[in-house]
């Protein structure tokens, strides 16, 4: 018997069936991960952003679309984790926004839905690539705006969609050459598809399924090492803030999106019912605050002169959403509240116990335990932030597949005001809380630290998980890889000499301290010998050893 309609329990069952069919083939994406490095990985954040999705809806006994479908949005949101966990949490979420006011969906509904979640994940990207995710989305939406019109058969329309998905995913080689080098197509896209392959077949059930809960070793994979260039500085002033207006019209919002057109470029004008975010870079950062407060007041204004910042980070926004309600008070709140007020507090994303003592005598809050072995999600960073008696939150990433999550974190704080320093790195999360001292307000702080973090060379030093060829260089899995601010320069048999080979490519005679952090699988024997390898070399060069205790990376080592 044919489906001509959705209602919420079907609804529910379809996204616990993807996010369980994705779990199940979390480890085949991961695998497709472009580096061999053992920071692996898409499947596993996508992976855990829709079972944090499903979790949500199987709590539903709705038999409303609408509803099922704003509490997956919700529970996507709060657990993306990642690059790729956090833009397919966007596709929920606009995916969401098309079924509003629905009880059921049919064909054509979906189609609008599913184009509405693609705008919204391009809108949350500053500068989308294709090649992606998001063009293997868009092809989907594509397909089912087309195949709406010429069925109402549930089950006809959404293999359809699937088929021209990967019609799509074969070509994103073809589109980003790091993908045709790797010899891989793109892994998000490959994950999404999993996600509908899984609503496909179970399409026709109607007894109940439960979301598949991942396991230990699961959720302790590695994140994704995303690939993304920095935009060329053409207009000097990132400016940042909302508008509060209720229920802005399109046209407004368009309005003003052409306008910022005509002022700068890297545009984000994206809304909800209870404000308009704003993302531009200008010269006039005067002209495009004036013209937002002929709409309402503003909110969370912020403007960075990003020529005297020189700054490579990424900057990637995902869009407001009023449908988050806050989070349940932790259970320390009590506790907490004994804790003495303080104006500045400190969240560091860290892998290791040494490292994690080390943010700690730096004056960090809360530790996340994370970085290239999990990434934490928007929800644990909240929860971290929650803990800190501060009305200022500092959070330090220290990776930069975290950052896009943290990002997403700020625009769901609703009582603390929380800043990005966007380190990419344990040595630039260091080197960053450096700039802690008394007397400075946080926006000040923030902006010492940005400036502070564009000075740290990172060295790591790990290993290869598979056979590839990056480049010119052809690497078999249990090579040594010796990487330079992520990228790899040297591939060896030996970790010491790969060490410092590397070293010999980073170290200048501009450098003045160099600070060796030693993981579990070497010894302090180890990491002197390349200390006394960088004395001997670079004696003008201080140096310094500390027991990292990361897992994975041999070593993680600093070069000022």
């Amino acid at each position: 018997m044919s489906i001509l309609k959705l209602n919420g329990l079907r609804l529910s069952r379809m996204i616990i069936a993807g996010a369980n069919e994705l779990t199940a083939h979390k480890q085949l994406v991961d695998a497709m991960n472009v580096f061999p490095v053992p920071d692996g990985d898409t499947g596993t954040n996508m992976s855990l952003t829709v079972l944090a999705a499903a979790r949500e809806s199987e709590k539903s006994s709705s038999l409303r679309v609408d509803e099922v479908s704003k509490l997956a949005a919700s529970g996507a949101l709060r657990g993306a984790r990642g690059n790729s966990g956090v833009i397919t949490s966007q596709l929920f979420r606009g995916f969401s926004k098309g079924l509003e006011g629905l009880a059921e969906a049919g064909v054509l509904d979906l189609a609008v839905a599913l184009d509405k979640g693609v705008q919204t994940a391009y809108k949350a990207v500053m500068k989308p690539k294709e090649g992606t995710i998001l063009t293997v989305a868009r092809a989907c939406a594509e397909a089912a705006a087309k195949l709406s019109l010429e069925t109402d058969d549930m089950e006809i329309f959404l293999k359809g969609v699937v088929d021209y998905g990967h019609e799509v995913l074969a070509k994103t080689p073809d589109m980003l050459p790091v993908l045709k080098q790797a010899g891989v197509v793109d892994a998000g896209g490959r994950g999404l598809l999993y996600v509908l392959e899984g609503a496909l077949k179970h399409i026709n059930d109607d007894g109940p399924i439960s979301v598949a809960e991942p396991t230990k070793s699961e959720t302790t994979d590695f994140a994704a090492l995303a690939s993304i260039e920095n935009e060329d500085i053409t207009f000097g002033y990132c400016t940042e803030f909302f508008i509060n207006v209720k229920n802005p019209d399109d046209a407004t919002v368009q309005m003003l999106k052409s306008y910022l057109g005509t002022i700068g470029d890297s545009i984000v004008c994206v809304s909800d019912e209870e404000i308009i975010k704003i993302h531009v870079h200008t010269d006039h950062p005067g002209l495009a605050i004036e013209k937002a407060l002929s709409i309402g007041s503003l909110s969370g204004l912020k403007i960075d002169n990003m020529r005297e910042q020189h700054t490579n980070r990424i900057d990637f926004h995902a869009t407001a959403s009023s449908e988050v309600e806050a989070l349940e008070k932790a259970p320390e709140e009590e506790n907490k509240a004994e804790l003495p007020k303080k104006d500045i507090g400190f969240v560091s994303i860290s892998a290791g116990k040494g490292l994690s003592d080390i943010f700690r005598n730096l004056g960090v809050d809360e530790i996340i335990e994370g970085g290239q072995t999990m990434n934490p999600s928007t929800e644990d960073i909240l929860n971290a932030v929650d803990k800190i008696n501060a009305d200022h939150i500092i959070i330090l990433p220290n990776n930069k597949n975290i950052i896009l999550a943290a990002e997403q974190a700020v625009e769901l704080c609703e009582n603390k005001k929380l800043f990005i320093v966007p380190t990419r790195s344990v040595p630039q999360g260091i080197s960053a809380l450096f700039c802690n001292a008394e007397g400075l307000g946080a926006e000040e702080m923030v902006e010492e630290m940005k400036e502070a973090i564009q000075t740290v060379s990172t060295v790591s030093v790990t290993y290869a998980v598979r056979d590839t060829s990056f480049g010119e260089k052809t690497i078999t899995e249990g090579d040594i890889l010796g990487m330079l601010n992520d990228e790899i320069v040297v591939v060896a048999k030996d970790v010491t000499e790969g060490t410092k080979e590397v070293l010999k490519q980073t170290i200048t005679e501009d450098n003045e301290m160099v600070s060796i952090y030693y993981g579990s699988d070497v010894t302090e024997e180890d990491a002197q010998e390349i200390a006394d390898f960088i004395e001997e070399n670079y004696p003008d060069c201080e140096v310094e050893i500390q027991n990292g205790d990361q897992p994975l990376y041999f070593y993680i080592i600093s070069v000022e």
